[in-house]
C-alpha cells in the first residue's frame, strides 16, 4: 500500500523515547522528512542521524514541553528547518507515579502540562499555520487505555489529562476537517519503553494479564498504526481515538 508520504514533512514530540522513535523510523521508511522533538537532544541527534542515512532529511530539536514558548515555537521550527509542516505527532509523555493524597500542586501540574497543555499548544499553532497558508494537514495526540479505565496503580493525573486528550482531539477535529485537517489519537496499553520499565519490574504479570493478547506490545507494533492515521491512506479518518492495547480497553 502506497501511505503517500515521500516528501511530506513531520515533527514527531518525544522522538527520541522508543515509541517515538519507532513513529519517526516508520515515516522515514515511507519516505517522509521528520523533525525529531525531545528534551533529550543528544538521543533526538541520535535518532535524527538513523533517519538521515534512510536518505531523507531529518533534524534533532530540542524542546521542553513543560514550557509554553517551546510548544508555540515547535511547528514554526519544522517549517524552517523543513519548509513546511503536514504531520505533527504529539507522543511526548510523562507517567509519574504517586497515590492522589501523595501528589503534590507542583507533580499534578506538570502532568498536565507536559500531557495535554503541550498537545493544545502544538495543535493550535500548527492549525494557525496551515489554515493560513491553505494547507491540509495531519494530527495523531497520543493518548491510554488509562484515559477510559482511570488508574489503578498511582497514576490519577496522568489518566485525567490522557482523557483530556481524547476529548480535545474530538472538539478540534470537528473544528478542522471541513478545511482538510484530521485529528486522531490512539491509545497505547503497554508497551515496551523505558518509561515503563520500572513498573515493569515484579509486575510484569498483573500487566500482561489485562491484555487479551497476553503479552507488552512493542514499538514497532504501535507505530505502523501511527503512521497510517497519518497518512495520505487516511484521508477519510478524524475525530477518533483507535485503541492499540493489545485488547486492554476491548471497546
Amino acid at each position: 500500500m502506497d501511505l503517500k508520504l515521500k516528501g511530506k514533512n513531520a515533527v514527531v514530540t518525544g522522538g527520541a523515547g522508543g515509541i517515538g522513535a519507532a513513529i519517526c523510523t516508520v515515516l522515514a521508511e515511507e519516505g517522509a522528512n521528520v523533525v525529531v522533538s525531545d528534551i533529550d537532544i543528544t538521543r533526538a541527534e541520535e535518532v535524527a542521524g538513523r533517519l538521515r542515512a534512510m536518505s531523507v532529511r531529518a533534524h534533532a530539536l530540542r524542546t521542553d514541553l513543560a514550557s509554553a514558548p517551546d510548544c508555540a515555537a515547535l511547528v514554526d521550527r519544522t517549517e524552517e528547518l523543513l519548509g513546511s509542516c503536514d504531520i505533527l505527532v504529539n507522543n511526548a509523555g510523562l507517567w509519574p507515579t504517586n497515590l492522589v493524597t501523595d501528589i503534590g500542586l507542583d507533580e499534578w501540574r506538570k502532568t498536565i502540562d507536559i500531557n495535554l497543555t503541550a498537545v493544545f499548544l502544538a495543535c493550535q499553532r500548527f492549525v494557525a499555520s496551515n489554515l493560513a497558508r491553505g494547507r491540509k494537514g495531519k494530527i495523531l495526540n497520543v493518548t491510554s487505555q488509562a484515559a477510559f479505565n482511570g488508574s489503578t496503580t498511582g497514576h490519577a493525573h496522568y489518566a485525567a489529562a490522557k482523557s483530556g486528550v481524547v476529548t480535545f482531539t474530538i472538539s478540534l477535529s470537528r473544528e478542522v476537517a471541513a478545511k482538510g485537517i484530521n485529528v486522531n489519537a490512539i491509545a497505547l496499553g503497554m508497551v515496551a519503553t523505558r518509561m515503563v520499565d520500572g513498573a515493569l519490574v515484579g509486575n510484569r504479570e498483573y500487566y500482561e494479564k489485562r491484555i487479551q493478547i497476553g503479552r507488552i506490545a512493542q514499538p514497532d507494533e504501535v507505530a505502523r498504526l501511527a503512521v497510517f492515521l497519518v497518512s495520505g491512506a487516511s484521508d477519510y479518518f478524524t475525530g477518533a481515538t483507535y485503541d492499540a492495547t493489545g485488547g486492554m480497553l476491548g471497546r
